[in-house]
């Protein structure tokens, strides 16, 4: 299983120290992070590798134009589907996973996006340019993804006492 996090605002250093180590335990595969340029912005990722092993499938995940980082928990059973979609539109892929599909779907459709995901996932999706976030799971809620808004701060986790 793998595990997400991220932090969202003002004053969210400490807090995203924490965060992170918080879901360690969810992936022995690989571990990563990314923290935007304000630094009011930050992802956390623990891999579980399943579909593609490589690298190139490493998280949080930047698109290749730099616009956007994805940091994803799940299995997309269309995704190879939404992919052959996408290379149709003239997208690329360094990798052979969901991950990347999701993402550039995303960057094809906007949030419209998440009407086409047959699977089960959570996932945090942050615009670098506009700097939105945008979390999401999928509609049963098989993979947990909890929130907390405190006004100047938005934190998400894969567990719960990463927000307590």
């Amino acid at each position: 299983m793998c595990g997400i996090a991220g932090i969202y605002g003002n004053e969210t250093r400490a807090i995203a120290d924490i965060l992170g180590s918080v879901i360690k335990h969810r992936g022995p595969d690989d571990s990563g992070s990314f923290e935007s340029d304000d630094k009011k912005t930050q992802l956390f990722h623990q891999r579980l590798s399943i579909i593609d092993l490589s690298d190139a499938a490493s998280q949080p995940m930047l698109s290749a134009d730099g616009s956007l980082v994805i940091c994803y928990n799940g299995e997309i059973y269309n995704y190879k589907e939404i992919r052959r979609r996408l290379e149709k539109q003239g997208y690329d892929f360094k990798s052979q996973s969901d991950t990347e599909v999701v993402l550039l779907a995303y960057h094809a459709w906007g949030k419209s996006f998440l009407n086409e995901l047959n699977g089960i996932f959570a996932l945090a999706i942050y615009d670098i340019q506009s700097e939105e976030l945008l979390i999401a799971r999928d509609p049963l809620g098989v993979k947990p993804l909890y929130y907390a808004d405190q006004g100047n701060k938005f934190g998400f986790c894969s567990e719960l006492k990463g927000l307590i």
